[in-house]
């Protein structure tokens, strides 16, 4: 029985001559949190943008199971929309919010890939959208009491704190109802208490069942939420392995804090 949700294989993009990621090899297990660490410059969000369909990799393939034992997906040359149509959304390091509109519908924008309205349904307003467009409100009300938002339903998503900001795109992003969850270092920019409070929610969802893999560089966070840790340096992969086995090898000590 196959426990894979995502695999890559020799994983290579090159800008001008420049090797981002050489030769990538990994595999994410179904319903675990994974972590992608690295030093600044290791090429660690360049590999969330081949995932999701930003760049184009120059060698290699990523296979995408969206089933416990359904046939793998290749996400290599999807467009971004395809790849979220497929059960795969992301956050990003820099919030990526569309300020001047309400709460509610950032989230709603995100149930988008979801929707099955026709453009004349859209114009002429039949019973099939009505009733869609408010499974959407509902649906995304539902999401933003889940991540503790619903009291800023109404609030322009630019005037949010900074860490309801970031739980605002988290919100977004499982709108899109995905199987792989992509956290672009989810905890950047935040207090002790607000990093303390993401922990908690990435656990809850994933306790729902959805697998996430995650970019940060708070080691508390990856040490105390992650099952299993890849770490790349260089656009190579130089370790895997659980947190234990991470925080005493060698070669990660050495690509942290030098020779």
């Amino acid at each position: 029985m196959n426990t894979t949700i995502l695999k890559i294989s020799g994983l290579s993009v090159s800008f001008g001559g420049i090797l981002a990621l050489d030769n990538l090899d990994l595999d994410i297990k179904q319903k675990e949190i994974a972590a992608v660490i690295g030093p600044n410059g290791a090429g660690k969000t360049t590999f969330f943008n081949c995932l999701t369909g930003l760049y184009a990799p120059s060698a290699g393939e990523i296979l995408f199971y969206p089933g416990r034992d359904a046939e793998a997906v290749s996400l290599k040359g999807m467009k971004p929309h395809q790849i979220t149509e497929k059960g795969v959304a992301r956050t990003f390091q820099n919030i990526r919010l569309f300020p001047g509109m309400t709460t509610l519908e950032n989230v709603m924008i995100g149930r988008h890939c979801r929707s099955r309205a026709s453009i004349l349904g859209a114009l002429f307003r039949n019973a099939a959208t009505r009733r869609e467009e408010q499974e959407i409100i509902d649906t995304s009300y539902t999401i933003l009491e889940r991540v503790g938002l619903a009291g800023y339903v109404n609030e322009l998503a630019g005037n949010l704190p900074y860490g309801a900001q970031r739980r605002l795109e988290m919100a977004r992003a499982l709108a899109a109802e995905p199987l792989l969850l992509l956290l672009d270092e989810p905890a950047a920019g935040m207090n002790p208490q607000e990093t303390l409070n993401i922990m908690e929610l990435i656990g809850e969802i994933a306790a729902d069942g959805l697998t996430i893999l995650l970019i940060e560089h708070d080691m508390k966070l990856v040490m105390s939420l992650c099952q299993r840790i890849f770490v790349i340096d260089y656009g190579r992969k130089i370790a895997q392995g659980s947190p234990g086995e991470i925080r005493s090898n060698p070669d990660v000590i050495k690509a942290y804090l030098g020779a």
